[in-house]
């Protein structure tokens, strides 16, 4: 499983890289912080596989990237490339990108 590191994804968001985030966590998480992903929860992945890019990079991200990764097990058994686990999900965003930023 191909991963990306929270350096590497800060990088492209300031250059305006073309590519999509996803968030599998929960409501309840997603509203206490987030990366300004598409929200899709674990649970429906596979239900919404129409709305993951087909034509781009797919970055996946959780807490801290046990969820996002099986999120792209699941999505790499359907056909699905191209996909990025981030290692140390949002924790690691909070403890190295964005110390202010809630976590739980």
């Amino acid at each position: 499983m191909k991963e990306i590191t929270v350096q590497e994804l800060k990088k492209k968001i300031d250059q305006q890289e073309d590519f999509q985030l996803i968030d599998v966590r929960e409501a309840f998480e997603y509203e206490v912080s987030n990366l300004q992903g598409l929200h899709i929860p674990l649970a429906n992945i596979l239900v919404e596989t129409d709305k993951i890019a087909k034509d781009k990079p797919v970055i996946v991200h959780c807490r801290s990237g046990a969820r996002s990764a099986a999120a792209i097990m699941q999505l790499e058994s359907q056909g699905l490339k191209d996909l990025y686990n981030l290692k140390g999900g949002i924790l690691a965003w909070a403890a190295e990108i964005e110390p202010g930023m809630n976590v739980y």
